[in-house]
């Protein structure tokens, strides 16, 4: 009796059972190991391994975001006006996406034998189709807490949670980039670029096994119990785009999301960085076979690697499980404030001790406190985007789910994006030619670099992004739904919601 007086003060009038919950949380993680797999080493794939050229892969990112700014937004009117079925109304997509998300994940990281051209068209086909498909699981995925519980707590904590092993799942690719750069050397007897593109694969095709089983099996236990409401658009009233665009709470969350693009960069410059910025290991002499020379570095990358995903587990995965209780404490904004200026000072001294002391282990505890608000924007925007279609709803009698879920899957898709082209550009900037530290006669480290050279690599993971984590807190201090104001919209919409439900009833009779 005591435990269950105790779930009641802990979750009170919440309606979501915990198998639920945790199946759920489960989906999420399967698909953050698939995203991970995709964010974290797309671009060291394509620049250091394809060696395509950099300006291809430069204008790929970029173009294929605007394409992403139609499909995003597209794929959430999609869901919003499909009538639900008996398969749900956006649980649904986790089916009909799970199989071309599995097979051009695959593809992505096949490098099939051919020159460069054909090789670029085949790049752009799979990434852009990759991005497309998972358009189609990630917009009504994350739309689902909006069908699962009426309750704004409940719906942040739904969001916290599942956002957990969401971040959890994205560091198992992590774990066997690890476990690969020091079991696969002796295992495949390959070196070069031939060894990284079987690494690669084996690592996709392990993550892309476990993660769609899991992705698939959420699809069987989610209930979707609110309905929205459904309204035919009248005569001069404003389109689904148009009431988005025209919520100034929603838009600074978009601005807050884009601002902070450079977070990524944490994850998916660190490959990077342990390349060129960084080696740990015995010093390289010319008396070394290849193969031992190979071994050494490949130890040294996901040694290096391993720091940074260490630090971002600490700090980002840590500030994710906190933000649970966090959430039912302070406002969204106040935290988000906090965080975002703490990461800001963290990065500031990572950035002056990797400047004087050139001292990776010294870096470490800045880097870890650098990453808190990585984990915090993870949760907290896809709760505050919650609220600002609840704001939408009460102004409007619309809830555009599917479109809100739009925004925030454009705004990760962006930001990781724009993080790829700054990791790109800064190849271009400090001259290295992947194809010469790559060459087939010796692989090259970070030693082979100027001290200059190597310090502007780290400023992908150090300096840009804390200057985004300052940047991103602006557009905070000017969102209202927050305090008295949200709760004086929870409480007038739920009394609507009831209004409507009674009306409904009444006219049924």
């Amino acid at each position: 009796m005591a435990k269950e007086k105790k779930t009641k003060e802990l979750r009170p009038g919440y309606v979501v059972p915990k198998k639920e919950l945790t199946s759920f949380a489960f989906g999420a993680m399967g698909q953050g190991m698939i995203y991970a797999m995709m964010s974290s080493y797309i671009s060291d794939y394509y620049v250091n391994i394809l060696q395509l050229p950099m300006m291809f892969v430069l204008l790929l990112m970029l173009l294929a975001r605007v394409w992403d700014a139609i499909n995003d937004p597209l794929m959430g009117i999609i869901a919003d006006r499909r009538e639900p079925t008996k398969r749900g109304k956006m649980k649904k997509y986790i089916l009909y996406a799970a199989a071309p998300i599995a097979v051009l994940t695959l593809l992505m990281y096949a490098s099939p034998d051919m020159e460069t051209l054909p090789l670029m068209i085949f790049t752009a086909f799979v990434y852009i189709f990759w991005g497309m498909s998972y358009t189609m699981a990630d917009v009504p995925f994350w739309s689902i807490p909006n069908f699962m519980t009426p309750h704004a707590e409940e719906r942040g904590y739904v969001i916290s949670f599942t956002k957990n092993l969401n971040g959890i799942g994205s560091a198992l690719p992590e774990v066997l980039f690890l476990v690969a750069g020091f079991t696969l050397p002796s295992l495949l007897g390959t070196t070069g670029t031939q060894f990284e593109k079987q690494k690669y694969f084996i690592i996709a095709a392990v993550t892309v096994g476990i993660g769609i089983v899991m992705y698939v099996r959420s699809y069987f236990h989610i209930n979707e119990r609110v309905i929205p409401p459904v309204k035919t658009r009248q005569p001069g009233e404003p389109s689904t785009l148009s009431r988005i665009f025209k919520c100034k709470p929603l838009m600074l969350v978009v601005a807050m999301g884009v601002l902070s693009s450079g977070r990524y960069l944490v994850q998916a410059a660190a490959i990077h960085v342990a390349r060129y910025a960084f080696y740990i290991g015995p010093e390289l002499t010319s008396a070394m076979t290849e193969a031992e020379r190979n071994g050494y570095i490949q130890a040294s990358i996901s040694s290096v690697k391993t720091i940074f995903q260490v630090c971002a587990i600490v700090g980002m995965f840590g500030a994710m499980l906190l933000m649970p209780k966090l959430m039912r404490k302070f406002d969204y904004k106040k935290i988000v404030i906090t965080t975002c200026l703490l990461g800001f000072v963290a990065s500031i001294f990572t950035t002056l001790i990797g400047w004087f002391t050139n001292n990776l282990y010294i870096c470490t505890p800045f880097i870890l406190i650098s990453c808190i608000p990585l984990g915090v924007l993870n949760v907290v925007s896809n709760a505050m985007i919650c609220d600002c279609l609840d704001y939408i709803e009460l102004e409007t009698g619309c809830r555009d789910n599917g479109l809100g879920s739009a925004c925030q899957g454009f705004v990760n898709k962006l930001g990781n994006a724009l993080a790829t082209c700054g990791i790109i550009i800064m190849y271009m900037v400090i001259d290295i030619d992947p194809a010469q530290m790559y060459s087939k006669d010796a692989i090259l480290t970070a030693m082979d670099l100027t001290r200059t050279q190597n310090f502007a690599m780290f400023s992908l993971v150090s300096l840009i992004p804390g200057i985004s984590m300052l940047l991103c807190s602006i557009p905070m201090f000017f969102y209202k739904i927050s305090g008295k104001e949200k709760e004086r919209i929870v409480t007038e919409l739920a009394a609507k919601r009831a209004r409507e439900s009674a009306m409904s009833t009444n006219s049924a009779k």
